[in-house]
């Protein structure tokens, strides 16, 4: 989430004149590198701690948080974004990146809390799912 965090910062400073490939590439790339790392702990974490019976469940629950976060996020940062629109100007991009990178720090300060050190204990067999 840090990356992800650092990924966005310059985004939050785009221009209406900026570069695509030297201000908002570097960003995105920077960013979904945090975010995969993410998305490989969230489920590697979850279905590691879990007994073989439950793994399924635990599957289910990682993906549907997935599913709920991306679209109430999408629906936060696209709101911020369009607020811009009305003052005719891309600042709203700016504010909707800010509002990420506040939102991926926060994350990775969390996650200092709530992901266990260490790589996961397998509880059983395989994991299916």
């Amino acid at each position: 989430m840090a990356l992800a965090a650092v990924g966005t910062l310059p985004l939050t400073r785009l221009s209406e004149t900026g570069s695509v490939y030297g201000g908002l590439l570097p960003g995105f790339v920077i960013a979904s590198l945090g975010l995969g790392a993410v998305f490989v702990t969230a489920t590697t974490t979850a279905l590691g701690m879990v007994g073989h019976q439950e793994a399924g469940l635990a599957s289910g629950v990682v993906n549907t948080f997935h599913e709920v976060g991306g679209s109430v996020g999408v629906a936060v940062v696209s709101t911020v974004a369009a607020s811009g629109f009305e003052r005719g100007s891309v600042e709203g991009f700016g504010d909707a990146f800010t509002v990420c990178a506040v939102a991926a720090a926060l994350g990775a300060a969390v996650s200092l809390v709530l992901v266990p050190p260490g790589t996961p204990r397998s509880t059983g067999g395989p994991h299916v799912h």
